[in-house]
Formats: structure tokens, C-alpha cells, sequence
């Protein structure tokens, strides 16, 4: 089970983006699961309040559903990212149905970032698909979708594991959402307050 970080072996793997330039004092901030109507368009307004840009990975199911929202991602400066179509498990799913769901979300999504759902493939997928997309995976994982987790829980863990270059991912889905509002807005404000400045993917 991944916790906040990605496991030491995976950051080894060829073709696959874990971390940026640790010389650098930039965050780069993702989503993963949306757009949903109910939690996207919040983030989008908060991230127009700190003038920050973002990568949405997309679920091709929701933006089937909600075409004008995933739109809007676009029209306010974000990018996107292809999340596969139905959010599918790649280690539970054969290789040939799970390209099939990939390219399926990329009939909507036209992006070559790619992120598996649960950050998990095998390296069979991870050898075909990085010709493809550039793989995203994570730096800092705070968990925001565990509702075990406290809202202030989910924003130590965020805090605590942030450095130079890290990819951070929260979600705009309903399941994080109470953890989400309540630590995404206390997370930018930390990461400015740290000199921290935030860039795109």
C-alpha cells in the first residue's frame, strides 16, 4: 500500500515522473478522480484566489459526463491528465483491456500525461504506455480520500513530506471532500509562507 511517498524501487523505474528538480523550490500541484461538479469547481475558484495553475488528472467516465466542467479546467489555464476512463485497478485488469480504457478516456482527454489510478501498473503496462505518455506518479500522497483520516491529519502529512520538486496529489472527488477543502486552501498558505512556488507539470 502506497502511504505518503512513492516506494523507493517504483522511483527507479524508466519513464516514469515521480519528483522534479530538488534545486528548486516548486511544488507541483495535482488532482486526480474529478471533474466532479460538486468539488471541482471550488478548487478551481480557489486556485484562481493564489493565481496558481494545476494538473487535473481526469477520469474519462466524468468528463464524458460533464464535458462543460472539464472545459472549464482548460479555459481557466489548467492541464490535464488522462486517469483511464473508469478509474480501473491496472494489476486486476489485462493489459489489453487496460490500454483499451486508456485510449478510451483519450478519445476525450488529449493529453500525453498519464496517471495510473492507485499509482499501481505492471511493468508490461508501464513498457507500452510510457511510449505513449509521459507516466505521473507522486512525490507526496496525503491521503485526503481516506475518511479515517482527520482533515488536520491529512494536512500534517501534507505539510511534513513537501520539498523542492514534489508532486503533491489531492482529489476532487466526494469522497475527499471534507478533507480536501479543509487542507488544500492551509496547504497553499504553508507552501507560500515557505518561499515555495508552484509551476505545472
Amino acid at each position: 500500500m502506497f502511504i505518503e511517498q512513492i516506494p523507493v524501487w517504483l522511483r527507479f523505474i524508466k519513464g516514469i515522473k515521480w519528483r522534479f528538480s530538488h534545486k528548486k523550490k516548486t511544488i507541483y500541484l495535482t488532482f486526480d478522480d474529478g471533474p466532479i461538479p460538486e468539488i471541482t469547481p471550488w478548487v478551481l475558484d480557489l486556485l484562481d484566489k493564489y493565481h496558481i495553475k494545476a494538473t487535473f488528472f481526469c477520469v474519462g467516465e466524468n468528463v464524458s459526463k460533464h464535458p462543460q466542467l472539464y472545459q472549464e479546467i482548460l479555459r481557466r489555464g489548467h492541464q490535464i491528465g488522462n486517469h483511464t476512463y473508469k478509474h480501473i485497478k491496472a494489476l486486476c485488469t489485462p493489459n489489453e483491456e487496460y490500454f483499451a480504457n486508456v485510449e478510451k478516456a483519450a478519445s476525450l482527454i488529449h493529453s500525453k500525461l498519464f496517471r495510473p489510478p492507485h499509482g499501481l501498473m505492471r511493468y508490461s503496462q508501464i513498457k507500452e504506455l510510457r511510449k505513449h505518455y509521459r507516466i505521473i506518479l507522486w512525490d507526496v500522497v496525503p491521503r485526503d480520500y481516506n475518511r479515517k483520516l482527520s482533515p488536520e491529519k491529512v494536512l500534517q502529512k501534507a505539510c511534513r513530506y513537501t520539498r523542492n520538486g514534489s508532486i503533491i496529489v489531492f482529489h476532487d472527488s466526494l469522497k475527499a471532500e471534507k478533507n480536501m477543502t479543509y487542507a488544500l486552501p492551509r496547504y497553499i498558505e504553508y507552501c507560500l509562507s515557505k518561499g515555495y512556488q508552484f509551476e505545472l507539470l
